[in-house]
């Protein structure tokens, strides 16, 4: 065989085994997609039998390449996975379960002007994750008396993740906090693999410092950090306002909570893009655990000192820990020594 014909006979092989080996990995891809949904998803008495049937298929399409029966098997891949997605979109999130304590309400807003009155604002006494004190408050705010936002992150697993709130100032002392969370059931534990999978609904719980931080660094041993946002009073106004049209479309139409793309810190990002459109996507606001760092090379944390200082006058976690007073004097002596902050005056000192 001349030469020239060998070659073009092998890189034809060549060619034909990349294409197999690709057509291989995307079954592989889609196979366990829906291996995890059918696991997460599927109810108990239909699970096993549909797994079984699923990764058996799989099993079969993933070969399949080299296989002469193959397109009988795409065939019948093709109709499992048509029959998996027309599943897949009968799950549907409800406001009608079984919830825990602290996610059992849904936050209700009334603005009349610049007056808010916001009814379902949580206020626990948490002794420990299991033993609180549950009461849920009727607050008003004035929103002409906003004056800031303050960035809390709270480190339950290792420093590239952590949760993310936002605390909004009024001059009259009083911080209100949001905080998107999964809207657990009584029987359910959280998991980021599970979060992509329609698992858990979302809520917006807004709440008194005294219990969403207290919570964090007290019961649940977390590290949680403050920082002062640079925001001016349209900004403000535009963020706060904006959590709550998020509370509003939640009551209205139950959402599922997604790990990847509605969480804790997509939500933060989202209302900032409102009145900074430039912002850019970054591996941090996956990553939430460096978000405070990408807020400060947006010029969004307090400016005059290096992020290091920002970071270490910003934890409160001993300060927290450490406290003993009134829950009116909570918020105060958190931000002692924080930067951006400035020093209570004599009417709210602790």
């Amino acid at each position: 065989m001349p030469q020239d014909q060998g070659d073009s006979s092998r890189a034809t092989r060549l060619a034909r085994h990349a294409v197999r080996t690709g057509v291989a990995f995307l079954t592989v891809l889609i196979v366990g997609w829906g291996t995890l949904a059918l696991w997460f998803q599927a109810a108990p008495p239909w699970r096993i039998p549909a797994l079984l049937v699923w990764c058996g298929l799989g099993i079969a399409a993933t070969v399949a390449p080299w296989q002469r029966a193959r397109l009988k098997i795409y065939v019948v891949m093709a109709c499992a996975i048509v029959l998996l997605l027309l599943w897949w979109q009968s799950v549907t999130p409800s406001h009608e379960r079984l919830w825990a304590d602290d996610v059992s309400r849904l936050l209700e807003v009334e603005v009349d002007g610049d007056r808010l009155t916001l009814h379902n604002v949580r206020n626990f006494d948490w002794r420990s994750e299991t033993d609180y004190t549950a009461r849920w408050d009727t607050r008003e705010y004035n929103l002409s008396q906003l004056e800031s936002a303050d960035l809390f992150l709270s480190y339950w697993m290792g420093p590239a993740i952590a949760h993310t709130l936002i605390s909004f100032g009024f001059s009259d002392g009083q911080q209100l906090v949001f905080s998107l969370e999964i809207r657990k059931e009584r029987h359910e534990a959280f998991s980021a693999i599970a979060g992509f999978f329609r698992q858990y609904e979302m809520v917006l719980i807004a709440a008194d410092e005294n219990d969403i931080v207290r919570v964090r660094t007290n019961a649940r041993g977390e590290d949680v950090f403050l920082y002062r946002l640079a925001l001016g009073p349209t900004e403000l106004r535009s963020a706060l306002l904006g959590y709550l049209r998020t509370a509003n479309d939640i009551r209205q139409g139950p959402r599922f909570y997604n790990t990847l793309t509605s969480n804790c810190t997509t939500i933060v990002f989202d209302l900032a893009r409102q009145f900074a459109p430039g912002l850019p996507i970054d591996y941090r606001l996956l990553l939430s655990g460096y978000f405070a760092e990408y807020a400060y090379d947006q010029q969004g944390l307090t400016s005059g000192e290096n992020f290091s200082t920002l970071v270490a006058r910003g934890n409160i976690t001993t300060r927290a820990r450490q406290f003993d007073g009134t829950p009116e004097q909570f918020s105060r002596a958190i931000r002692k020594n924080v930067p951006g902050i400035p020093l209570p005056s004599s009417n709210f000192a602790p």
